[in-house]
């Protein structure tokens, strides 16, 4: 089945197509980073106009590079939430379009969904397994006893990761987004500042950042008005260090209480090289599995993987009825 994906639900328009949901024919991102880069941050009005320019381009694009047409579509599989809603929008209105033009059926898939089947794209998952999803928006471990079977095990009461990365970065004054940044600065720093590990040794898996991140931007308020030395790889190894002992730690404790046969973790933070190592160094007696590079930030392929499994475990496609939802549950 060839599985046509559609992504939109922030600053990234992608449609791919997908093979029996794991061989990636064409995969096809239009970014607006570059766009947003003037104000620090997405603009949802800019990003929904954006998608709006380009979306027409992109699905004729990963058709034409994967040599097939719309006739040769088994499914339409669309990102409709969580998200930005009036970029939600802009991509499902189109996979409608496709869906009813060529009476194909489509499926909505949850972003989160998505971003967990991008390591499908790499290796078969193995049941149980773990998830650890980090993204800009998103921070939660969920349980996977089988296909599209999730069990939330915890999130963030507050900040996701990324955003944390990112409002971080802003204050040490570093190109957007400040994420892959303090990564990269990390590793030519030293953790002298030793920031606490938030809920650390909590007992359930739930996570926080905006104390952690609100203590970084106190302490380099307080060393600028003191006229002290900031050494930004510092400031960057140490939140980083924070971060990644949280996120491998209460991973480990996870995945030895469910049992699992392999931890995946997902999401644009799935790209942090730190945290990479950080898993590799932490958890041993499971295997740990990443996403390639390329598949970790928003990306249409991910979408059409999900959605084909998806659709293989229940049958039933949605309706032209089907509409964005900012706030949609993974469940």
């Amino acid at each position: 089945m060839y599985v046509l994906g559609v992504e939109s639900s922030c600053d990234e328009t992608s449609v791919a197509v997908v093979k029996d949901g794991r061989e990636v024919l064409s995969n096809v991102v239009l970014s607006q980073i570059d766009i947003h880069q003037a104000y620090g941050g997405v603009v949802p009005e800019i990003a929904s106009r954006e998608h709006v320019k380009g979306v027409s381009m992109v699905f004729d694009q990963a058709i034409r590079q994967a040599g097939l047409r719309y006739e040769d579509i088994g499914l339409v599989a669309v990102t409709n939430g969580p998200g930005l809603i009036g970029s939600l929008l802009i991509g499902v209105n189109a996979a409608k379009v496709v869906a009813m033009n060529y009476g194909i059926p489509l499926l909505g898939v949850h972003h989160i969904a998505g971003h967990i089947y991008a390591n499908n794209l790499e290796r078969p998952i193995e049941f149980p397994c773990l998830a650890l999803v980090v993204s800009g928006g998103h921070t939660e471990l969920d349980l996977m006893n089988g296909h599209f079977d999730f069990v939330k095990l915890g999130e963030t009461q507050d900040d996701a990761v990324g955003e944390a990365y990112d409002k971080v970065g802003r204050v040490l004054e570093l190109p957007y987004p400040g994420g892959p940044v303090v990564d990269k600065l990390s590793a030519l720093g030293k953790d002298v500042y030793h920031f606490p590990r938030p809920m650390v040794d909590s007992p359930d898996y739930n996570f926080s950042f905006s104390g952690l991140k609100s203590h970084v931007i106190n302490l380099h308020h307080n060393m600028t008005q003191r006229n002290e030395t900031i050494v930004k790889e510092d400031f960057c190894r140490s939140f980083q260090d924070a971060v990644t002992d949280v996120l491998c730690q209460k991973t480990k404790r996870a995945a030895k209480e469910y049992g699992v046969k392999q931890v995946i973790v997902a999401g644009g933070v799935a790209a942090n090289r730190g945290l990479r190592a950080k898993m590799a160094q932490t958890i041993t007696d499971v295997p740990v599995y990443f996403p390639a590079m390329r598949y970790c930030t928003d990306n249409a392929a991910m979408i059409a993987a999900a959605g084909y499994f998806k659709y293989m475990k229940t049958g039933v496609a949605d309706d032209l009825y089907l509409n964005g939802d900012s706030r949609l549950a993974l469940n």
